[in-house]
């Protein structure tokens, strides 16, 4: 049978219909869309809860409500396909972020990737979904989940982890974007839609976020390897210590020389977004105007945040929000801890300070 679930279609499944091989996690398929969107660019995203209690999944690393991080990998003829979609900074997740799946529950969503993803030259692609399972799944007790092990909870992707989708070829619509002022030296700010009240707390997180960069620029630039650092990145590697250094001499040459947007318009409860192939154009939502200027998820710390995501200055991706997520990150998989933006605004933060 079919229901109504948060907008989308959701299927329930008859446990009976289960293989013994999906038994003790989270089958995740990828697939076509109809034969009438030929050449859209849509695919079919599909997720089943397979073990035998409830899961509670992280909406946001799912395109149940869009595509709000570059959570699928497209590839044409073994290239990268650039993102162009939206990146949002959000606070830490609470219970209305996730979605319970019980067992033998389903969701399904179709997903324009041509939305998020420069597909304009058309052809074949080859997608994949890019999000690990304790990413998406909540973490909790054996108790909690019935007996299931929270370790035990993991994607199936026997049933189709890529897929093949074909997109026909758009009107160059990004090109006068991609011309944006980058190369421009003048550090000034543009307002839409902001009062003369947020425009003065924009001017003082930007002077903030200035200072923030230059410090950061200054501690990697001196070659320290001290516990600020492996709190936020992991491990010392000089492949990745050079990585993060870069990153921030780009956000500082940015910051002290580049023309910014600030769009004061978004009513949503995240902190900011931004495109990343439109530099230097800043999306500010509701929690950025609660944020203090500086510390902990502060004004200055969003404008670094959201300025490591932009292409040209660092390309970073979102793949844990919070102190808490972030320095986990550091601790299980340093490559992705470089190529975080959180960990970015808190390695610049330096909340509680470390040496």
């Amino acid at each position: 049978m079919q229901k109504l679930y948060a907008g989308f279609a959701v299927l329930v499944l008859g446990m009976g219909g289960m293989s013994a091989a999906t038994a003790a996690g989270l089958e995740l398929r990828l697939g076509q869309a109809g034969q009438k969107d030929f050449g859209s660019g849509k695919i079919v995203y599909s997720l089943s809860n397979t073990t035998a209690a409830p899961v509670q999944v992280l909406r946001w690393q799912t395109p149940v409500d869009g595509v709000d991080n570059d959570m699928f990998s497209v590839t044409q003829n073994g290239q990268p396909v650039a993102y162009t979609g939206r990146l949002v900074k959000r606070p830490a997740p609470t219970d209305k972020d996730y979605i319970d799946l019980a067992p033998g529950q389903s969701i399904s969503v179709e997903v324009d990737l041509s939305a998020y993803y420069d597909m304009r030259k058309g052809g074949q692609y080859t997608v994949r979904y890019q999000r690990d399972a304790d990413q998406v799944v909540r973490a909790a007790s054996e108790a909690a989940r019935g007996g299931v092990k929270s370790g035990v909870i993991e994607f199936d992707r026997s049933g189709g982890d890529s897929v093949s989708v074909f997109a026909d070829a758009a009107p160059d619509a990004l090109d006068e974007v991609n011309k944006a002022s980058v190369g421009i030296l003048a550090a000034t700010n543009s307002y839409i839609g902001c009062s003369t009240t947020r425009k003065d707390q924009i001017t003082a997180a930007r002077n903030s976020a200035t200072s923030y960069a230059s410090n950061s620029k200054n501690y990697l630039t001196a070659g320290t390897q001290g516990s600020r650092y492996t709190w936020w990145f992991g491990t010392y590697n000089s492949s990745r210590y050079s990585t993060v250094r870069t990153h921030f001499n780009s956000i500082y040459s940015a910051l002290s020389s580049q023309p910014f947007t600030f769009d004061c318009s978004c009513t949503d409860s995240y902190y900011a977004y931004v495109y990343p192939d439109q530099p230097y154009k800043i999306y500010l939502c509701n929690s950025f105007w609660s944020a203090p200027n500086t510390g902990t998820d502060s004004k200055a710390g969003t404008i670094v945040h959201e300025l490591s995501h932009f292409t040209v200055l660092g390309g970073t991706d979102d793949w844990a929000y919070g102190q808490s997520g972030a320095h986990s990150l550091a601790i299980s998989n340093p490559a992705r801890a470089v190529d975080n933006a959180d960990s970015h605004e808190y390695f610049a933060e330096n909340t509680p300070a470390r040496n």
